[in-house]
């Protein structure tokens, strides 16, 4: 996964007429990609993560239907349609903040029933189905982990960013003292009268 650096977003005010919320956007340098994020939150997501087992996610309830996938005359006579729903509160019982932050911006968020909707009906069985509709909510929980929470930083990452910030401030002081030392001698020299 391709780092991307932090941007740190401000509204500015400017007259009605023009767009009211228009942002500026700014790098923000000299800072580790988690600085902005509370190190406990961190914590409990990567705890969690390295723990998480599919068992470990609610049931939900599923309702059946007749589907329109394969099976030929067996999809006209049976109702093998899964859709799975699982109520935001139930799921985000067992979720780290940083993940249950995240679930109303899932694509399987339904905002009419304040609920996670996943729906299967590639398979000919019910059992099947439900349990593609599991298997989808595992994924979009990895997905949105993968998303939500850095990986940690290595200690040779952080003594080279430390090495780095420690050489932009020393070249950064030279230059001052350079531009210094340049200004005294105009003050002192001058053209000797």
């Amino acid at each position: 996964m391709a780092s991307r650096p932090l941007v740190r977003t401000t509204r500015m005010s400017l007259a009605p007429s023009l767009a009211p919320s228009l942002l500026f956007r700014r790098t923000v340098r000299y800072q580790a990609h988690d600085a902005l994020l509370d190190q406990d939150d961190l914590d409990e997501a990567r705890r969690w993560y390295s723990s998480f087992h599919e068992d470990s996610i609610p049931q939900g309830q599923t309702t059946y239907s007749r589907s329109s996938g394969p099976g030929g005359q067996h999809v006209n006579k049976t109702e093998s349609k899964a859709t799975s729903v699982w109520p935001v509160g139930e799921l985000s019982k067992g979720l780290p903040k940083l993940i249950r932050s995240a679930l109303r911006s899932s694509r399987y968020y339904s905002m009419r029933n304040d609920a996670i909707t996943i729906q299967a009906q590639t398979q000919r069985s019910r059992t099947a189905n439900t349990a593609e509709n599991h298997q989808k909510l595992v994924e979009e929980l990895r997905r949105i982990y993968q998303e939500r929470v850095p990986s940690a930083t290595s200690s040779e990452k952080i003594k080279k960013h430390e090495a780095i910030e420690k050489a932009f401030h020393q070249s950064r002081l030279k230059a001052k003292k350079l531009q210094s030392s340049k200004k005294a001698s105009r003050k002192g020299g001058g053209r000797g009268d």
